[in-house]
Parts: C-alpha cells; structure tokens; sequence
C-alpha cells in the first residue's frame, strides 16, 4: 500500500458524487483506481466508468458495518426531483433491551397533528428500530399485516432503505403481539394507581361470517380530569356461548384486568339486551363490594341505540310511503330529459331549486331523512309532474304526503340529537338529560296526534322510549344535577313538563336518589379517614377481603349522627349556592377540578357520575341500522391476534387534542404540558 500511498491522485473539481468521501483516487502507470477507505479494495477510477459500480460496492460494504448509505443517493436525486420542504423524521434512539431511552423530543404545532416528529437525524441504520416502527405503523392505523407481502409496499421499502430487509408476516405478527403485552401491563399498572371508579362500556360486533365480539371499554375521569378511554378487551365469542353466558364473559374481563371492585356503572349498546345477563353480573361483583346506592345507577343502555330503535319504528311504519318517494326521486333521475323536464317545473311553481334530490342508502338512516327533506320541499313540483309526464306513476297522495311531512319531523329532531351524541368532542354524562327529556316530551306531543296512524306510531316509539328511561331516568338527572349550570333547576323545569301534576313526588325521587349516593360517598371518606377498610365501604375504586365487620352499622350511625351536628355538607352547600350562567365554552370538568377543595366528597362522586358513558356507539355507526362490523381479513385473524390489533391500536392512538399517548415509530407519551418524551 505504500506505493499506492504515493500515487494517490488529487481529487479534482469535478469528482463532485459524494461517493468520492469513501473512495481515494490512485493511478499506476496509465490507469486509475478508486481504492475504498473501508476495506481497501480497488475499482476501476476512471472518470469514463462513472459511479454507478462504486455505489454497488458501498451498499455492500457499509452494510457489513451497520452504516447508513441512503445519503449516497440524495444528491443524484436532488437533480432529478423538485425540491420539497422535508421535515427529517428519523430519531436518534439507542436501544437497551426491547426498549429505548427517552431523549427529550420537541414537536412541531402543524406536524405533530399528523403524527410527524422531528427529532434530528442518525447516520446509523437499525434494522431492529426499522422493523419496530413498521410494526407500529401497522399497529397504529390499522393496516393488514399481509401489507408486508405486498410488491408495491416492497418496492417502496426497497427504494426508501436498501438496506432494510423484509420480514416475514409471522414475524410482524409476533412483534404487534409483544406490544400488545407490553402496552397492557402499562394500562394496567394506570387503572390499579386510579384513585376514582371506573365505567365499563359494552358493544357487539359482527362480521360477514356471523362470528360474534365483544368489545369491553373503560371509561373513567383521571387524575387531572381528564376523560380517557381505553379499549380493555376485544373477545371473541364462540358459537356455543349464547346471550345468558354473556355475564360470564365479561365477569371473566373484570377479573382479568382487577378492576372488578372499581366498577361504577355498565353501559350496554343494546337496549334490550336480556336484565338477568346484568342481575348476575351485579351479584357476582356485589360478593366483593356492595355496588353504590343498590346498583340503581350501575345498569346504563345506550342513549344513541334506543334512539335508533325509534328511528327504525317511524322508518318501517312509513314504509309504503317512504318507497313511492324512493321511486320519485329515481324516476326524475333517471334521464337528462326528465331532469330538464322536472327542473322546469320548478321553475314554473316558483321554486329556487337549489337543493338535489338525493336518494337514500338503507343502511344509513339519516339519508332517508334527508331524501324525505328534500322531496318534502319539492312536493309542489312533483304534483304538476304528475299532470305533464304520463310516465311517473309512483304518485302521493295528499295524506300521505302529510304522513311523511310528519314523520321527517320526528327524524329531524332525532337527526338533531345524534348530531349532538356523535360530536367531535367526547360528551360528559351531564349532556345528555336535556336531550333525552326534549324526546320525553316530543314522544307525549306525539301520541295526542289525532291521525291514529301517527298517534299509532308514536305510541310505539315511546313504548320503546319509557323502557329506557325507567332504566337510566336517575342516572341522567344526577348528572345534570352535577352540573353547576343546571343543578336541581334543569330536573324541575322537565319533570314539570313531563309529568305534569306528579311532578314534585318525581323530582323528590331524584333528590333522594343523588343524597343516598352522597352520602354513600361520605361514608367512604369518613371510614378512609378513620383508617378504616369495610367492606363495601371503602374508597371507590378499592377492595377488601374482611367478609364481616359487627361494628359496620356503628360506623353508619357515626356518621349519620355526627353529620347533623357538623357544617353543612358539600351536596347541601353545591345544591344551595345560585346557578353560574350557562355559556357554550365551559368545560365541566375544568371546573370540578378547581372546585375540589370546596366539595372534596361531591367532586369525588362527580367525577365516577360524569365519567359514565350515556352512549357507547361510535360517531362512524350512529345513524347506522347494522350492527359494527369486522372486515373479513380482520375476522380470519385467531383470537388473542385480534384481540392484540384492536386493543394495542386503541391503546397508541393520537388524539385530537393532543395531550395523550401516541406511537410514531416508537411509543411518545406526553402530558397536560406537552413534555414528550420517547417510552417504547
């Protein structure tokens, strides 16, 4: 090597490929060479030969050293390319174990929305990092694992990182399941340290095979009150558990997490799911700690479901009507010449014509509702259609265009009240009395129609509705109650409506209801206080194994007696303080965490009341008729992988506000104050 030493040649201008940072150029006699720094190893130099085979042999020789040569390709594609903004996404992570350090990361307000983080850059290139954030991704968005087989996803890895190497399906497969495990132990270890109760929401699913799920979710207000959720199990139900083994399902849930003795209320998507799957349910956790207030506030249907089922009972009696409006709408769309026809008509009677007659998909009742709207507003038009076009024969008559005026206005108001159950921004429980009792009175209106088809209908819907609210009445009112916008004035102004001269044995109910639950709250704190663990007595959220105390009674009597001769308690000093006006940018829970130290006992039990889910189905199924449904790769996936997708997606999903847990490549869990820090 000394002879080549001493014929290196200088580089010139013009050896500008930023693969000359790894080869020197020597020439002997009359040929010249490019000797690689890393391994010695000598290529033809000559500026005819171009760079092309000195990239070649880079690939394979800085491979061997773990060595990231991605940027050997940068400037070649600078000049081919136009110039993007590029934010550098690629983090500088060691890795001890399965699990990596947690450099301080700073976020980008704009990119950190989509999930985009920039935390530097690394000359290194890890396999095992690369493969890690691919299994992430998938995790993260839902992607099929059989994503990896693909070409055209090969191509693209192939083309972003040489030196990545496929992984076989299996082993994705292994990878998402060991996050999985990882995740819940993480969730797990939270639920145990949470001082308050939990909610625990229950959904069915589906899928193309009649497989059946279960989905259980918990829902809590945490320390910093704020309102998580958090996907417990997703179970796969097998063919010979009917409905009545339900309550074995979940039981065998609750006590896999430990969470059996925190549980508060249930919330079921089905509101005619059978009472005795909850009676067992509310037996077997009663044998460890009696439920709050005797379970009255434990059995919750969805509010979303039940107003589904009354939009189902309006739809189907409109039946016959609903399709000569279906095959109106078709038949004016069905030729250029027809619409010409129609707009013309329109015009004619004096219309704008601004809105499309659209059609409805069935599975989707809101369309129906608007398909009705629209139709509605063209009744005129479709009448003089009638007189001019010998070919539409689907015609209404005035009667029943009075039926489906009539029942769109039963759609609109539901329509308007899904809108608010299915937001952008997850409801506290405190939302959903005022809504529920404007249906309560709508439904009473409804049934003193003098047409006996409507009245009929009606009639049916609120069948359906009062079974409802027998159920979730006392859980709706207390919320609102919680409320300090509302407090017992909301109760007395719907019960009024509602039930007219009863009203106050009513309202004295729900003021019982609410000081039973205090005061089991009371007793609880007063026990804590006193270091004492009874059973069925202890802290929200806390279990004991002492199966009897003789002095349990004594210690109720204490507190009853003492009570009278204290201050006034939080609930009496909440209900009799003024109401503070209502505005549309309070944040109820904002103001129960600054409110603690006033009521230390009543924020105790508002926080467990307002984290209880009053609906359960998704913002994407609200105005469905089907039940949710799984794709037919998800339902071929065995049980603990379907379990482990689902969950571990929920568990690393970003969150729009973004004070919340997220996985962009590795798991970045940040606080109320956006402190991130890399944790996977």
């Amino acid at each position: 090597m000394e002879g080549v030493r001493d014929s290196v040649v200088k580089k010139s201008k013009r050896l500008t490929s930023v693969v000359w940072n790894h080869f020197e150029r020597v020439r002997k006699a009359d040929t010249c060479y490019a000797v690689c720094v890393h391994c010695n190893k000598k290529l033809s130099g000559s500026s005819n030969s171009g760079t092309t085979h000195l990239r070649n042999h880079l690939m394979r020789c800085l491979k061997r050293s773990n060595y990231d040569v991605t940027h050997l390709f940068e400037a070649k594609r600078r000049k081919k390319e136009p110039s993007f903004a590029v934010t550098d996404v690629n983090p500088v992570v060691q890795r001890p174990d399965a699990y990596i350090n947690t450099p301080v990361v700073k976020f980008d307000q704009e990119l950190r929305k989509h999930g985009v983080l920039n935390v530097g850059s690394s000359s290194r290139f890890s396999q095992q990092r690369s493969q890690l954030d691919l299994t992430c991704m998938i995790l993260l968005h839902g992607y099929p694992l059989t994503m990896i087989d693909h070409s055209g996803f090969r191509v693209f890895l192939k083309n972003l990182q040489p030196l990545f190497e496929a992984v076989p399906n299996a082993s994705v497969e292994s990878s998402c399941v060991q996050i999985y495990e990882k995740e819940k132990q993480r969730v797990r270890e939270m639920l145990s340290r949470l001082n308050g109760r939990i909610n625990l929401a229950v959904e069915k699913w589906s899928c193309p095979d009649n497989n059946q799920y279960l989905c259980l979710t918990a829902q809590f207000i945490d320390e910093i009150w704020k309102l998580q959720k958090k996907v417990l199990n997703f179970v796969t139900l097998e063919t010979s558990q009917t409905e009545d083994m339900l309550s074995e399902v979940i039981i065998k849930c609750l006590l896999e997490w430990g969470i059996e003795c925190k549980l508060f209320a249930m919330t079921f998507d089905d509101c005619s799911i059978d009472d005795h799957i909850i009676v067992r349910i509310k037996n077997r956790i009663s044998e460890t700690r009696p439920l709050l207030s005797n379970g009255r506030l434990f059995d919750i249907r969805s509010a979303a479901h039940v107003v589904n089922l009354m939009v189902q009972d309006a739809i189907e009696a409109l039946g016959e009507v609903n399709q000569k409006i279906r095959e109106s709408v078709r038949y004016v769309k069905s030729s250029r010449e027809i619409q010409l026809k129609f707009n013309e008509i329109v015009q004619q009677v004096g219309m704008d014509g601004q809105k499309n007659l659209v059609l409805d998909a069935p599975s989707r009742w809101n369309s129906t509702y608007y398909m009705l709207e629209t139709a509605l507003e063209y009744k005129t038009s479709f009448c003089f259609l009638q007189q001019h076009d010998p070919g539409y024969t689907t015609v209404l008559t005035e009667t029943e265009w009075e039926w489906a005026s009539s029942i769109t206005g039963y759609l609109k108001l539901f329509v308007e009240i899904t809108n608010v159950f299915s937001g952008s921004k997850p409801l506290t429980a405190n939302m959903y009395f005022p809504e529920i009792c404007d249906v309560h009175i709508q439904l009473i209106e409804w049934c003193k129609n003098s047409d006996g088809y409507l009245s009929c209908i009606a009639s049916k819907m609120k069948a359906k509705f009062d079974r409802y609210w027998s159920k979730c009445s006392l859980a709706l009112a207390v919320a609102a109650i919680l409320d300090p916008r509302f407090k017992m004035k909301l109760v007395e102004y719907y019960y009024s409506q509602i039930y007219g001269s009863t009203a106050l044995d009513r309202i004295k109910e729900v003021a019982d209801g609410i000081r039973e639950l205090f005061n089991a709250y009371s007793i609880c704190s007063t026990l804590v206080d006193q270091g004492s663990t009874l059973p069925g007595s202890s802290m929200p959220g806390t279990c004991t194994n002492i199966s009897r105390d003789r002095l349990k009674g004594f210690d109720e009597y204490l507190h009853e007696t003492s009570q009278s001769q204290s201050s006034v308690s939080d609930l009496d000093k909440y209900l009799e303080e003024p109401v503070i006006p209502r505005n549309h940018d309070f944040n109820i829970l904002n103001w129960w965490m600054a409110h603690t130290p006033r009521y230390p006992i009543l924020s105790m039990m508002a926080r467990d009341v307002l984290g209880t889910p009053m609906s359960n189905v998704s913002p994407d199924m609200v105005f469905s008729t089907e039940r949710r449904m799984l794709d037919g790769y998800r339902s071929s996936l065995s049980a603990d992988t379907l379990q482990a997708l689902i969950c571990a997606r929920d568990w690393l999903h970003i969150e729009p506000e973004g004070v919340l847990h997220v996985y962009t490549g590795f798991s970045v869990c940040y606080n109320q104050k956006l402190m991130f820090f890399w944790q996977l």
